[in-house]
Formats: C-alpha cells, sequence, structure tokens
C-alpha cells in the first residue's frame, strides 16, 4: 500500500518529534501536549505533570474539564504517537484560582 504525501508528511513529522522528545526523557509528555491537543486548547491548558502513565492537565473550569475529558481518546492517541513512554489517562484538574 503506497502512502499518500500529506500520511507520508506526518509520518516523518511524528518521527522527528519522537526523537526531540526523547532526549526530554520525564518532560516529553509536558511538552507534546500542544501538539496533542491544539493551539487553541493548548492557549487555555497546561500540562502540569506527568507520572505512571498519567499527565495531570490545568483546566480553566468544569465544563473545560468534562469536554476535555471526551476528548481525552483522541488525545492519548496523540500523545502515544510522539512520546516514548505510553501515557494511559490524562487527568483533567481544574484551576483553583477560578
Amino acid at each position: 500500500m503506497k502512502l499518500h504525501p500529506m500520511q507520508h508528511a506526518r509520518a516523518t513529522l511524528q518521527k522527528i518529534m519522537r526523537d526531540a522528545l526523547r532526549s526530554e526523557g520525564a518532560d516529553a509528555p509536558l511538552l507534546a501536549w500542544p501538539l496533542a491537543c491544539g493551539a487553541k486548547v493548548a492557549a487555555r491548558t497546561s500540562a502540569l505533570t506527568c507520572g505512571g502513565g498519567v499527565l495531570t492537565v490545568c483546566v480553566p473550569d468544569e465544563i473545560w474539564r468534562h469536554q476535555l475529558q471526551s476528548m481525552s481518546p483522541r488525545y492519548l492517541a496523540a500523545l502515544n504517537q510522539i512520546v516514548t513512554e505510553p501515557i494511559s489517562k490524562i487527568d483533567f484538574v481544574t484551576d483553583p484560582k477560578n
């Protein structure tokens, strides 16, 4: 099966990101979060910690938490394509300042 040029480009970019993040160790999922969720979501959220396969992400409020939780399978798939240590869960927590 021949890859479409965009599929080939995506695979190449994922490999580049994996290679770049490999040297970041435990911080790799934190750095990869904006790539997995996109610029608009990344502007309103922040990856806080990652350990034991769980990425903790701070969100503005309960509405955001609920909406992003429903998107977590998509985000997990995206993260696991670019990080070397698998992420099994994203824990969305609300910003205590809100």
